[in-house]
């Protein structure tokens, strides 16, 4: 008969202590976050040190590093608390108009634009004392960090998912090129002139590289990024006070407008750029979380504003 573990000896609040703690890097605000001391914190520590054999955390001057053991519990440990929690959510339910929950959401920042705000106003009528935080993660880490529990749900541009996600469409995006107004280009350049230009890419990586450029190869044609930036509003600031072109949402169009920003279309061979779906996607054991389930829902819900917001177009045709 194979030795059996004496789950007696696990206190399942060691787990949530990891968790956290591999998430914060840092003791204090581990603390924080589960109403503890450092002290009461470390001596946690000590305790799964001990039943677990290994080091765990080790000290760094910002914080805490994981060792190599503490890396590879980290994604087995979220999934035994997720189904933990989703059983006691789906014993206790749900009351949105009386939880205390905090939820995080998972997104770029033009699909907060587009949806958070229908989102925030729906939730202040009907569950004001939820809490959500905005996370800004990109389609390259989105389903990592479902499974490692950074979000709740993610807003993304993903299709062809695993099937242990949950994908529902929520809109295509539409993007066009932001030009300050009164920009020598006008509102109809040509790819030969888009391309000349200066240009300012997003990317959380500082990676000049984007979707544009993956185009332009295809037509064996090439641009000068100028600049990089983390999010589209900082780009709109830029292009407002200078030359430089940048590829934006439509749906962030009333930002433009407040800066005297124009959008055009994008030259007629960059039309594949035109339509992107975004999706709010959910990890599929997450779901028996009547409160994911839930945010889900409201993140639906919230869409169809979207959908029905106008698209102000300056036609390049």
């Amino acid at each position: 008969m194979l030795h059996e573990i004496d789950l007696s000896r696990i206190d399942l609040n060691l787990l949530v202590l990891f968790d956290v703690v591999m998430a914060e890097r840092h003791v204090g605000r581990a603390g924080g976050r589960l109403h503890l001391s450092p002290s009461a914190i470390s001596h946690g520590l000590g305790r799964l040190r001990r039943v677990l054999h290994d080091p765990l955390f080790l000290k760094h001057p910002k914080g805490v590093v994981p060792t190599d053991r503490a890396t590879e519990l980290a994604a087995p440990i979220a999934d035994i608390l997720q189904r933990v929690r989703g059983v006691i959510s789906t014993a206790e339910g749900f009351d949105p108009a009386r939880s205390t929950r905090r939820f995080t959401i998972g997104a770029p920042d033009a699909a907060s634009i587009a949806v958070l705000p229908a989102l925030f106003a729906a939730l202040a009528r009907t569950a004001p004392q939820v809490a959500v935080g905005v996370r800004t993660i990109m389609p390259q880490t989105a389903l990592a960090d479902l499974d490692a529990r950074r979000a709740d749900v993610v807003i993304q541009p993903l299709v062809d998912l695993p099937p242990r996600f949950v994908a529902t469409r929520l809109y295509d995006e539409e993007f066009a090129i932001a030009l300050r107004a009164g920009h020598p280009l006008g509102v109809r350049p040509t790819l030969a002139q888009y391309c000349a230009a200066s240009h300012v890419v997003v990317s959380l990586t500082d990676d000049p590289f984007g979707m544009v450029d993956r185009e332009l190869r295809k037509l064996g044609r090439t641009r000068r990024v100028a600049a990089t930036v983390p999010g589209f509003l900082l780009a709109l600031a830029l292009v407002a006070e200078s030359d430089l072109l940048a590829a934006v949402p439509r749906q962030a169009a009333a930002h433009a407008r407040r800066l005297g920003i124009v959008l055009a279309d994008p030259p007629a061979p960059l039309a594949p750029l035109a339509r992107s779906p975004i999706s709010a996607i959910a990890n599929r054991a997450a779901l028996a979380d009547a409160g994911v389930a839930w945010l889900l829902g409201a993140i639906v819900a919230a869409a169809p504003a979207v959908r029905r917001r106008p698209a102000r177009r300056t036609s390049s045709r």
